[in-house]
């Protein structure tokens, strides 16, 4: 178990499978509090924390925060208990961090297509925003930081809305909390580390009397809120190349490591929670492959053999996978990893990607394990706002893509402890 011992604090709100969490982890942060809807995806939240931080499963866990925020007596019972579990009063200002990422599929191009073409008024996920600024209200952290997708910026509330209207009124409420100076920047998850485009949204408030802006810009890299472009990515084959297995079968599973680190990028993501370097032999999980139809695979094939061309006669209207590539060209990553599952098809054989290899691209250490379905069809992911059906279901694959990279979660934590915290 680790001890707090004057490390900075954090609580996570729409946590997911815990992408951010990790990363923040990793940066130096401890984690008070998790909120999380999905069964499935708070489950695989705390599995991974169970020796580390078994306080969050024993009490401090919730699901559904509108119920939280409603609750008048929550926030009192939240400082008490953590009072009692802690001896250390965080009623007045004393959290560190408050971090969030309210789930997106409604102000993404993909999410609003597979939510179908609704209003986004008529879609409760599009206004949780509202709920976590209230939440930063009652807690009064240091600072605070909202992520969303690169939608959020062009996103309407109708149809006929004006383009922007709904991240302006997101700014809006979060510019009502005076205690914070508030700035946001359009980052990309590439210039972190992270073998992916991955354009985000970081909205970041600072509490005025812990740190103030270095700029009176609305961009939060020239205010100090947000660190600086740090670059190295990885090349794909240095990211997935370990695993691939020459004797794998659709449908089958790959159980242990065969094959060395080819690289420091993939040591470091076969390096366990204790510090053990994973070998050649050793348990390797999450990589089953997916049984596709002869035919796919031949379209497959024909794609590796052409660098991603697909002759015409096997063009069809549905097929839309993309190679990718072994190494990056000169603009960098050109992918974001989303949550279906069947996008990219693997640089070396005629698949797509598995579980593990779709959490490598989010910069998961291979130690981080999974709950739920492997994945689901695509009505279930989205459910049917429709007919006001808004339950989803969320297997590995979706919680994957859905969280925040972990390295970028990591240099956003590091940046915050020593940039803004003064903590080293």
């Amino acid at each position: 178990m680790r001890e707090m011992n004057g490390h900075p604090t954090f609580i996570d709100l729409f946590a997911g499978c815990g992408g951010l969490s990790l990363g923040l982890e990793q940066a130096g942060f401890f984690p008070l509090f998790v909120n999380e809807l999905n069964s499935d995806a708070l489950e695989t939240y705390l599995i991974n924390r169970e020796e580390e931080y078994p306080h969050l499963r024993e009490r401090f866990k919730s699901q559904d925060i509108k119920k939280v925020v409603a609750d008048e007596s929550f926030f009192g019972n939240l400082f008490g208990d953590l009072k009692n579990q802690f001896d250390r009063d965080f009623s007045n200002g004393e959290v560190d961090l408050v971090a969030g990422g309210p789930p997106c599929q409604g102000f993404s191009g993909i999410g609003l297509r597979r939510s179908y073409s609704v209003d986004k008024t008529q879609l409760p996920s599009n206004h949780l925003y509202q709920d976590m600024a209230y939440f930063v209200h009652q807690v009064r952290p240091k600072m605070f930081v909202f992520e969303n997708v690169e939608g959020l910026l062009r996103a309407r509330w109708t149809k006929d809305g004006t383009k922007g209207e709904i991240f302006k009124d997101v700014l809006k409420t979060f510019q009502k909390l005076v205690e914070y100076e508030v700035r946001y920047k359009l980052i990309h998850a590439k210039d972190y580390g992270v073998p992916q485009n991955r354009p985000r949204v970081l909205l970041v408030g600072v509490r005025k009397d812990i740190c103030a802006p270095t700029s009176d810009k609305v961009d939060a890299v020239e205010s100090g809120f947000l660190p600086r472009i740090v670059g190295g990515y990885p090349h794909l084959e240095n990211v997935l190349s370990d695993l691939v297995d020459p004797d794998f079968e659709y449908g089958g599973k790959t159980n242990t490591y065969i094959n060395s680190s080819k690289s420091d990028w993939q040591k470091t993501m076969r390096t366990t929670l204790a510090g053990k370097k994973l070998k050649k032999g050793d348990p390797l999980t999450e990589q089953e492959y997916s049984k596709h139809a002869a035919h796919v695979r031949a379209r497959f094939e024909a794609m590796i053999e052409n660098g991603g061309t697909i002759p015409e006669s096997m063009r069809t209207k549905k097929f839309a996978q993309r190679l990718l590539p072994r190494h990056w060209g000169n603009m960098g990553p050109s992918i974001t990893a989303c949550s279906l599952p069947d996008d990219f098809v693997h640089y070396a054989q005629p698949r797509t990607l598995t579980v593990r290899e779709w959490a490598r691209l989010q910069t998961f250490p291979d130690w981080y394990q999974f709950a739920g379905k492997r994945t689901t069809g695509g009505i279930r992911r989205a459910g049917n706002p429709r007919e006001n059906n808004f339950e989803r279901e969320v297997p590995k694959y979706t919680q994957i893509g859905n969280a925040v990279p972990v390295r970028l979660a990591q240099e956003l934590g590091k940046h915050f402890c020593e940039g803004i915290l003064g903590v080293s």
